[in-house]
Parts: C-alpha cells; sequence; structure tokens
C-alpha cells in the first residue's frame, strides 16, 4: 500500500475505542493525529470529551463523512465496527497494532473499503513525513 497517497487523502479520522487515559496507545494516536491536522471524532461511550471534543457512542451519531475508522478494540469487536463502518460509508478501516480480523477484513473489502490490520496509523504516519 502506498502509505504517502493514503494519508493526503484523508481528512477525518473516527477513533473507536480512544482513551481519555493520557498513558493509553490511543491517547497518544488521538492527539498525534489532531496535531498534524487531521480531524479526529472520538468513539467511546464511556467518556464524554477527549482533549476538548465531544466523544460519540457511536459510529452512526457521527454526521460527518468519515474518511477512516482507526480501531483500538480487540480483534472480536471488530465485525461490529466493520459493519457500523460499512453503513456510515467509510473508506478505509485502520485495525492498530494487535488488532486483527481477516473474516471482517474480507466483509470490508468486499464493500469497497480499504483495509489495514496490526500498524499502528501514527507510526505509519511519522515514517513518510518530513520534518
Amino acid at each position: 500500500m502506498d502509505f504517502n497517497k493514503f494519508y493526503k487523502n484523508i481528512k477525518t479520522i473516527a477513533i473507536v475505542g480512544l482513551s481519555d487515559k493520557p498513558d493509553r496507545p490511543s491517547f497518544e494516536v488521538g492527539k498525534y493525529l489532531m496535531e498534524k491536522g487531521f480531524k479526529i471524532f472520538p468513539v467511546n461511550p464511556n467518556i464524554n470529551i477527549y482533549l476538548g471534543i465531544k466523544t460519540y457512542k457511536n459510529l452512526s451519531d457521527i454526521k460527518e463523512k468519515i474518511d477512516v475508522v482507526d480501531i483500538f478494540r480487540k480483534s472480536e469487536f471488530v465485525e461490529q465496527i466493520v459493519d457500523e463502518a460499512i453503513s456510515i460509508g467509510a473508506k478505509s478501516i485502520w485495525m492498530q497494532e494487535g488488532v486483527s480480523n481477516e473474516k471482517a477484513a474480507l466483509k470490508a473489502r468486499t464493500a469497497g473499503l480499504t483495509v489495514v490490520m496490526n500498524m499502528c496509523m501514527m507510526k505509519e504516519h511519522k515514517k513518510i513525513i518530513s520534518y
């Protein structure tokens, strides 16, 4: 996959499982992506605010078009998230490090979504940007 092209073509990222705890990887990734100019939509039914941004209970509550659904949930929960991502018209599914689900990936690809599994969105972005 051409990650350089991928990042140039995305603006909005829904981060499912984003934590408001600074020591969690999802917190760091969300903050990084915001700082790099992406518009993020935190999705976590257990928190209301992330770094001053309203959080959403689920993907369907987001009223803007989502380019990427970035998943920080256990692999067994991915298929339900993919179903919701397909229903809202997301373009891509990104499963973070340690997250992979082949059945969900096949379902997403069949629906026309780009799929990345078991990779960190922040680490891959850092590899292609120039400082």
